[in-house]
């Protein structure tokens, strides 16, 4: 179909949880998603965030449907209790979006001894899906859409080292997350086309997408007018933050994406309007991907599919 990114199809009716929703691409995912008349839940570490981004996306669509809960990925033990705050017997679509990017050493571990980078980007979204099974189960059709990044097209997995215990840079290990993140996605497609599920698994990710290309939203995002100016010659490349939602916005809501699908930009695969993409053979290694979630569930003490 031909796909309008200012005119998606409506979505009223439906329930749509974004973690990360309070900021950056999170944001406009919960923004565009709203505007297209879904019920918006934002899943955020902080209240006063989440607040600010419920208030930016009702003044700008009246009528909108945004609400928040308490979500700490981080904290694999909380995540049970954030998702019992949901107020519907099912959700349509979880975009799995929120992440950590930490840009200096030393390596920084979460309660549980986990890296902070792998606990937050990975583990904390696949005991997250787990928890959300009964809601999404509730649904006649939900899709799980996950955020990877450009970031795990040139990295490796070392599932002997998966946490970068004996090889951490904090640039690979993010990229490294991320990629864990997306195979896991493509693994859990395989695995509910296998046991028959309605659910489908759909891999999104931004591009390039700046904060000083993005447009202002009151309380959550400022930009300078020489900001702007100075990047505006990298729009050839690049876009803002509110483009770079477009492609996790088709995956909830274009009719024909189908499960184990990748959407990307279309330019270069860092800027413009989304498209399908080839993902690269390491992304989707069967073998590769069943390793993982073995591992991913020791690590976390769950498995979607136990039972």
């Amino acid at each position: 179909m031909t796909w309008n990114i200012h005119q998606p199809p409506r979505a009223d009716g439906t329930t749509v949880l974004v973690t990360g929703g309070n900021a950056g691409i999170g944001y406009f995912v919960a923004e565009q998603l709203a505007a297209a008349g879904a019920t918006v839940v934002i899943g955020s570490r902080s209240h006063a965030k989440a607040s600010a981004a419920v208030d930016a996306i009702t003044a700008r669509i009246p009528g909108a449907q945004v609400q928040h809960i308490p979500l700490d990925l981080s904290d694999l033990d909380s995540l049970k209790a954030s998702v019992d705050h949901l107020a519907t017997d099912s959700l349509d679509a979880v975009v799995l979006n929120a992440g950590i990017a930490l840009d200096d050493p030393p390596r920084q571990e979460n309660r549980r001894g986990h890296e902070l980078m792998l606990a937050t980007n990975h583990l904390g979204h696949f005991a997250l899906v787990n928890h959300l099974a009964p809601w999404l189960n509730g649904a006649p059709a939900a899709r799980i859409v996950t955020m990877g990044s450009f970031a795990a097209r040139s990295e490796r997995l070392d599932l002997d080292d998966l946490q970068s215990v004996r090889d951490y840079d904090p640039k690979r290990t993010y990229g490294r997350s991320k990629l864990a993140q997306m195979t896991f996605a493509f693994e859990l497609d395989r695995r509910l086309r296998a046991s028959g599920s309605t659910s489908m698994s759909v891999i999104a990710h931004p591009g390039g997408a700046l904060d000083a290309l993005t447009p202002p939203r009151a309380g959550i995002h400022q930009r300078s007018s020489g900001q702007h100016l100075l990047t505006l010659p990298a729009k050839a490349l690049v876009q803002g933050k509110d483009a770079g939602a477009w492609p996790a916005v088709r995956a909830v809501l274009d009719p024909d994406v189908q499960g184990g699908q990748l959407w990307g930009p279309r330019t270069f695969g860092l800027r413009g309007k989304p498209h399908l993409e080839k993902p690269h053979d390491h992304m989707t290694d069967r073998t590769t991907g069943a390793a993982l979630w073995t591992a991913t569930s020791t690590l976390t003490d769950v498995d979607p599919f136990a039972g």
